[in-house]
């Protein structure tokens, strides 16, 4: 597999979607993206706010950008703040650095994809995250 189809992308989204409900979090949102940050699938739900497309986004292009998930990525801001502010600042996508934001690799390992996952806490959102791409039979990065 070189990319995530728009099946897998909503099947991850309606799965994330159900972890949420499962574990009783906020209203979610996803968004889906390819290897390069471009939205595959966005879906937002009822009572979620506004700005939450640009925050999943930018939280799986985020991860992609520094070529580990949105976790670290929120590690390295901590570490140093001047990268993570100049990267955001820079980046032809939002860099939302918070868990929520995870790679998805082929068999191979090669990197396909992301998933973001905002609306609750930012582990919740790992959470979900993790979920959807299982349930889409896709793989995170280890």
């Amino acid at each position: 597999m070189s990319r995530i189809n728009l099946d897998q992308a909503n099947t991850c989204i309606a799965a994330t979607f159900a972890k949420g409900a499962e574990l009783g979090l906020k209203p979610l949102s996803a968004a889906v993206v390819d290897a390069g940050g471009h939205m595959i699938a966005f879906q937002r739900q009822d009572g979620a706010s506004f700005g939450r497309m640009q925050i999943a986004q930018g939280k799986a292009a985020g991860a992609l950008a520094l070529g580990v998930s949105s976790r670290k990525v929120a590690d390295m801001a901590v570490e140093r703040p001047w990268f993570v502010g100049a990267l955001a600042a820079s980046a032809s996508h939002a860099v939302i650095p918070a868990a929520g934001g995870v790679i998805v690799v082929d068999q191979s390992g090669a990197v396909i994809g992301a998933v973001g996952v905002t609306g609750d806490t930012s582990d919740n959102d790992e959470i979900a995250a993790l979920a959807g791409i299982l349930a889409a039979g896709l793989r995170p990065q280890d």
